[in-house]
């Protein structure tokens, strides 16, 4: 792994740099679980696209710069470092985009990457059902093939579907054959929010905002061309998400280590805590290695290795250091963490990153049997 960038490397990361530092609103966007924060976000969304910053590895065609690995990393770190808005798009981008570049058609890819790039396309994550989440082969919604009208129709619930409040189109996967075994049988679906038999109702979360909702399907009809995969397959793209969700893609270094500055700060100007100083130094090594760990991933990938079972491995280290370091920031504030909203929230926000994503629970499993090559548990009987 070699840290020294090149000059072309350099100067893109300078252009970034100078480009956030004049663009980033100077005041905090609302929050986009909110029906205003979401149209702020939207707008930023499309000023990012315009000037080709909102997706920077992807193809020219499709609002990109072809930017490798390296830069995309460098992007990441500069925009958490200036503290430019959260990502409104970043299911549609980080999640769904790389899965339709390795499993869709070109149709499909023309069709869903330029609006998912701009903002004008949100896309919600359609995976847990309410008998169904990090167990996630034990889902029940159906699928059932329409061979007159050329598609599938849809029935079931999904629940806990991020974004899904506001967004216009999800994914998900649906038990197509009911004979099969429970990672097989199932397809990959995309689907339009105010498709005919959809209905979406909002979760409340402890703010009182909605970032997420409950879609229920009721006989809804979709076509073959959205279909992502083949039929029967949508286990193995389901994974291909999954892998991108927690490994590389989904938390970037870049957010942690501006965290972790953050505190640092913190640290200096709030009432003296020694006690908390080894807190404050583990949050902060922790971050700095949570980006070498990234740098390193980079490297195998641009090698042609893949990260397979390893991004458990990330998906546990990075949601366990989200909240820890929160927590020492509220230790640090005392009782004015009760009315600090960016640190409270943050944390709040972090509570949640030990079960999206799949647990860490299951994640410790992977970790067990495909890593570490302990037996696995055998399964209680019924």
């Amino acid at each position: 792994m070699d840290l020294n960038l090149s000059e072309s490397e350099l100067a893109f990361q300078a252009e970034a740099r100078a480009w956030l530092a004049a663009n980033v609103p100077a005041e905090p966007l609302a929050s986009m679980d909110t029906a205003e924060g979401w149209r702020l976000h939207q707008e930023w969304e499309a000023r990012l696209a315009e000037a080709r910053w909102s997706v920077v590895s992807w193809p020219r065609d499709y609002h990109g710069r072809e930017a490798s690995l390296v830069e995309w990393v460098l992007f990441e770190e500069e925009y958490h470092r200036a503290g430019a808005p959260g990502r409104v798009s970043q299911n549609g981008i980080l999640l769904l985009a790389p899965i339709l570049f390795d499993h869709g058609t070109k149709e499909q890819q023309d069709r869903f990457l330029p609006p998912m790039a701009t903002g004008e396309q949100v896309w919600a994550q359609c995976w847990s059902e309410p008998e169904a989440g990090s167990d996630l082969a034990s889902l029940t919604s159906s699928a059932r093939r329409d061979d007159d009208r050329g598609g599938w129709v849809l029935n079931g619930q999904k629940t806990w579907s991020s974004r899904a409040a506001f967004a216009h189109w999800g994914f998900g996967l649906f038990r197509s054959d009911p004979r099969a075994e429970r990672h097989r049988g199932l397809t990959y679906f995309l689907f339009p929010l105010d498709a005919d038999g959809i209905t979406v109702r909002p979760i409340a979360q402890l703010d009182g905002e909605a970032g997420f909702a409950e879609i229920f399907f009721d006989d809804v009809f979709v076509p073959d061309s959205d279909v992502l995969g083949a039929p029967g397959d949508g286990w193995r793209v389901a994974m291909s998400t999954a892998g991108n969700e927690r490994g590389l893609s989904l938390r970037s270094p870049g957010r942690f280590c501006a965290a972790a500055d953050r505190l640092v700060d913190l640290y200096r100007t709030a009432p003296h805590r020694e006690d908390l100083a080894a807190a404050v130094a583990d949050a902060w090594i922790g971050a700095q290695a949570y980006r070498l760990h990234t740098w390193s991933a980079v490297a195998r990938l641009a090698a042609g290795e893949d990260i397979g079972p390893a991004g458990s491995v990330n998906k546990v280290f990075w949601s366990e250091l989200d909240l820890a370091l929160h927590e020492t920031a509220l230790d640090l504030l005392g009782a004015e963490a009760e009315v600090e909203s960016t640190w409270l929230g943050g944390y709040t926000f972090a509570l949640a990153g030990p079960i999206y994503a799949g647990t860490n629970e299951v994640q410790r499993n992977i970790i067990a049997e495909r890593i570490l090559g302990l037996p696995r548990e055998p399964r209680a009987a019924r």
